[in-house]
């Protein structure tokens, strides 16, 4: 909380829109940030050269271009997290049991963060918001709604089979070892013979 001289009587948001930055999500934010201070403090990664220098002083708002080695101490002190809908982000909240909102990439994208966040929603792990229902409106609604119903949220993730990544990723229990690579029916074929 120090990091960004935050108190501790107010939720944190941290919202992150991709290593770039996302214009429309940072445009939102700014837009909005009057009402979302009222109950919110934001960290908002706000990418490369994107950081709004008239914005610098606003008590409850810190904004960074990118963050290395401070982001475990941002995630760690975020209640809710607003972020695109790449697989690394997805499986980063997962893994840390974030309670999030999904604004997955639209325009002209190949459409893997719509199929990602819908697959996040179906399963209760995430609210979605769609980018071309983005406003200042619908974001803070959505930001009450997954605050009061986090727990929900969490509960959901902790019974995924992939909450705990490192026991995932040391025993091999993937989603992918029930799938057969065709390369162990050849094994099987040869081994028979």
């Amino acid at each position: 909380l120090d990091m960004c001289g935050f108190t501790a009587n107010k939720p944190v948001i941290m919202v992150i829109g991709e290593s770039t930055g996302s214009r429309a999500i940072n445009q939102t934010v700014r837009e909005a940030l009057p009402k979302l201070l009222d109950d919110f403090q934001i960290v908002h990664l706000c990418g490369k050269d994107k950081v709004d220098n008239l914005m610098l002083s606003v008590p409850g708002y810190k904004q960074f271009e990118y963050i290395k080695h401070e982001l475990k101490d941002i995630f760690s002190i975020a209640d809710i997290v607003v972020s695109r809908a790449g697989a690394n982000a997805i499986c980063e909240l997962l893994a840390l049991q974030k309670p999030n909102i999904l604004i997955p990439l639209s325009a002209g994208s190949r459409g893997d963060q719509i199929l990602n966040s819908a697959s996040y929603e179906n399963a209760g792990y995430s609210y979605v918001l769609k980018e071309e229902q983005l406003t200042g409106e619908t974001l803070l609604n959505a930001l009450h709604t997954v605050y009061e119903n986090r727990s929900t949220y969490i509960a959901a993730m902790n019974t995924s089979p992939l909450s705990n990544p490192i026991d995932t990723i040391v025993s091999g229990n993937s989603i992918f070892s029930s799938f057969e690579h065709p390369s162990n029916k050849l094994e099987a074929i040869f081994v028979n013979e």
